[in-house]
């Protein structure tokens, strides 16, 4: 994800996100707004698609998204956007000792190796396509390629709530 430039509108809550040592965070939006010194735009309190994370075309996306954070939660009625990390709000579903896999999951592992879905699918050594359908639940991934994932996440530091690394008989 590229930077936010140091004179964008939405550099402030990228510089406060960054900065942030807890992996949720929930901030008002006269909050935002203060850090911006300025109006979020009206859609911003009427549409919940400003709050999305895409990754493209959203200057706002971009600064939470390269803060390292996601919208998990808005109230448009209370005015209200929760943030968290990426895998931090993620309890693993297992079948046995092994992990399963969903789109969410991968999507979070994909961003914590700060790669695109054709970089995550050269490690796995599948299609960018196949990462793509498991990101948006089309298809999971196999047990196989569960255990793969696993063990790219357990190397790379990825964290999950509860425990990972369970030991396997």
């Amino acid at each position: 994800m590229p930077g936010v430039k140091a004179g964008s509108k939405y550099f402030p809550l990228f510089d406060h996100l960054r900065r942030q040592r807890t992996d949720r965070l929930a901030l008002t939006f006269a909050a935002i707004e203060r850090l911006l010194k300025g109006a979020l735009p009206s859609s911003a309190r009427r549409r919940r698609a400003f709050w999305s994370n895409r990754g493209r075309g959203g200057l706002q996306a971009a600064a939470w998204l390269a803060a390292g954070y996601d919208v998990v939660d808005v109230d448009l009625k209370a005015g209200r956007v929760e943030f968290a990390r990426p895998g931090a709000r993620y309890t693993l579903r297992r079948e046995g000792p092994d992990v399963r896999w969903d789109g969410p999951l991968v999507r979070a592992l994909r961003r914590h190796l700060a790669v695109d879905q054709a970089g995550l699918a050269d490690v796995l050594g599948v299609r960018q396509q196949t990462i793509s359908e498991w990101e948006t639940g089309l298809y999971a991934p196999s047990r196989g390629r569960s255990k793969h994932l696993t063990l790219i996440a357990e190397r790379a530091g990825f964290p999950f709530e509860g425990d990972l690394a369970r030991k396997r008989p």
